[in-house]
């Protein structure tokens, strides 16, 4: 299948009539069948934080395929479930026991909005069925998760199938609204949501979703400091909760396992997905605290939702030996150690390239975006595709990087996003940031991409 949008496909169009087929990778490189390597500088899709081909998780997941490849939930629990289990609960912190394990992010998504549903009916509340989400977000591709997305391109062909939601203004420093100073910007972005819950009538908003850094749809967004503790009040004082989707910036993509950990936050539920698993096999999960799995279980024993994979034995285990390899290594701490450097040396690289408008991020977790005039901010027209021009330079060059646009208002807006694993070495790192200059270079100067 091909995807007009770059954002799906960060090397469309760069190979022709078609794609590069993978053989294999090692490390943070990749080598398609015709022997070119790549640096995989944005994981995917922010996926592969330990990299490819890691010895310890390919022999964890062989030894349990030689056991089984799967207990079905519904017959059997399992020694990686369990362990996973309790690695996610102590590295999240107080409360969080409960989760529902699934295939990959939109799964976990969607588990998180049927539980915060199911929570509210089992407390007597059934009128809550409405959910707030915020403009320039993106939870996942099933209905519901994309119901509450706003990504103009992916949503096009479903409008009309989709459930209701609400969506309040993105929070960007970078593009603040008119007339609010940086130092408002939580404020004025809590004030808003507090009114989108006001104007919906509270007794009927269910929970308010959010990314805590804006991935795809954004271009890497984090929320300005105390914004999710404002946003946190807002909610409990309306007995709306609070889910987090820490799918693309969680699990120690940022510097802390929790993202939300970094502000002192803690919310309802969060979905995680990507860095769990590290690529290896599918793996997502939905988790909620104490205080919503008590009313469930009371109520119904249980979340309501799950599928046939959910819990999948093999992905499991591939999720302990990574989660084990991130613990053991203080692969989270070493991310808050060097995602500032790493940040401070692209910054540095491109501060003479007029065109790079805002270097941002969180950890191994950046963004940059692209504009055609620096003082104004204004963004490069649509039509010239500019952040799919530098991931096919890239490409090139040899590196991946992952396109987005329509970042600024769903159609105009580009930047790219780069995703290193965490343990990716400091002459790695130096080598993303010497190749992505070169390829926004060569995109700025017109080279043919082929």
């Amino acid at each position: 299948m091909r995807h007009r949008d770059p954002a799906w496909n960060p090397a469309a169009g760069s190979a022709g009539a078609g794609l590069p087929r993978v053989a294999w990778g090692k490390g943070l490189y990749v080598y398609d069948t015709a022997g070119r390597r790549y640096l995989d500088a944005s994981g995917g899709p922010a996926v592969f934080c330990l990299g490819h081909g890691n010895d310890e998780v390919n022999a964890a997941i062989t030894r349990q395929l030689e056991r089984i490849a799967h207990g079905y939930r519904y017959s059997f629990t399992s020694d990686p479930l369990e362990e996973l289990e309790q690695l996610i609960g102590a590295a999240a912190g107080p409360g969080f026991e409960s989760m529902v394990f699934v295939s990959g992010g939109s799964e976990a998504v969607e588990s998180a909005l049927k539980i915060a549903l199911q929570y509210h009916t089992a407390r007597g509340a059934r009128a809550r069925r409405r959910f707030i989400a915020r403009r320039r977000s993106w939870h996942g591709n099933t209905l519901g998760a994309l119901a509450v997305s706003d990504f103009a391109a992916r949503r096009a062909p479903f409008e009309g199938a989709l459930t209701e939601a609400s969506f309040i203004p993105a929070v960007n420093a970078y593009r603040p609204p008119a007339g609010v100073a940086p130092e408002e910007l939580a404020r004025h972005g809590a004030a808003e949501l507090e009114r989108e819950i006001l104007a919906q009538g509270a007794e009927r908003v269910a929970a308010f979703i959010f990314e805590p850094v804006v991935g795809a749809a954004g271009g890497v967004v984090p929320a300005p400091a105390g914004y999710a503790a404002l946003v946190r009040e807002v909610c409990d004082r309306h007995g709306v909760l609070m889910i987090a989707d820490e799918v693309m910036c969680g699990s120690g993509r940022c510097g802390s396992w929790r993202a939300l950990a970094q502000e002192g936050v803690t919310p309802d539920l969060f979905a995680i997905a990507k860095g769990l698993g590290a690529g290896y096999l599918p793996l997502g999960a939905a988790v909620y605290h104490r205080r919503i799995a008590e009313v469930i279980d009371a109520a119904d024993g249980g979340p309501l939702t799950g599928h046939t994979f959910t819990g999948h034995t093999a992905a499991c285990a591939a999720g302990v030996a990574v989660q084990t390899i991130v613990r053991r290594e203080r692969l989270v701490e070493r991310v808050a150690a060097e995602g500032p450097r790493f940040m401070a040396a692209l910054s540095a690289e491109l501060a003479d390239v007029e065109a790079v408008g805002d270097v941002r991020g969180r950890g191994f977790f950046v963004g940059i975006e692209f504009v055609a005039e620096r003082a104004t901010r204004r963004p490069f027209a649509p039509e010239l595709g500019f952040a799919g021009r530098v991931g096919r330079a890239g490409v090139e060059l040899g590196l991946l990087c992952y396109p987005v646009s329509g970042i600024v208002d769903g159609v105009e807006g580009d930047a790219i996003l780069l995703a290193p694993p965490y343990n990716a070495t400091a002459q790695e790192l130096a080598e993303i940031v010497a190749l992505t200059s070169r390829a926004i270079r060569r995109a700025l100067a017109g080279r043919p991409a082929r």
